[in-house]
């Protein structure tokens, strides 16, 4: 039988009320209190513990302080890729941020997607959506990305944004939810 853990990454329904993820949060939780408390000239582009955890990450990855993740395991990101203050990013699904992409301040991304089921709801059950955000994406500040989402190569999402679906390459969504705007 296939651990939670297990579950989340493969994308099944699993329970988030589990010893184990619990202490992976608690792992997490300390590395985003390290990057979040040293001082920046000590800290650089990101505190060691905190790049310790992500899946992949690139030497030229910035990240500004405070910075909040669940995991870290599930991240990716790539060259340049520089984080604003105040991202959040709940990374039970995998979350792949491409080259030289830049998310404003207050940029949030959520993976977990909750059980429609009150009682299931309840009892932690929730499943894991992947993120894939291109290269060259700008996301400006207060965005909010929701799990399951792609964002193509060198597309643009306004401030204050709710992306709800996949956004093509080269597009520049607004709103909520997020909508193509129209170039003339």
């Amino acid at each position: 039988m296939a651990s939670e853990a297990e579950k989340m990454a493969a994308g099944e329904w699993y329970c988030c009320l589990d010893a184990e993820l619990d202490a992976l949060r608690v792992k997490t939780r300390r590395a985003v209190h390290q990057h979040n408390t040293m001082p920046p000239d000590e800290r650089g582009m990101m505190a060691p513990a905190l790049r310790a955890l992500f899946r992949e990450v690139a030497d030229s990855t910035f990240i500004e302080a405070p910075f909040h993740c669940s995991y870290g395991i599930n991240l990716g990101l790539g060259e340049r890729v520089y984080l604003n203050a105040g991202c959040t990013i709940l990374d039970s699904g995998r979350v792949s941020i491409g080259d030289r992409s830049m998310l404003g301040p207050g940029v949030q991304i959520y993976c977990a997607d909750h059980h429609r089921d009150a009682e299931l709801r309840s009892q932690g059950i929730e499943i894991a959506r992947p993120v894939t955000i291109g290269r060259d994406v700008w996301i400006g500040g207060g965005a909010i990305i929701l799990g399951g989402v792609t964002i193509g190569d060198g597309a643009i999402v306004g401030a204050g944004s709710v992306v709800t679906r996949d956004v093509a390459a080269g597009a520049t969504v607004v709103g909520n939810p997020a909508r193509p705007v129209r170039r003339d």
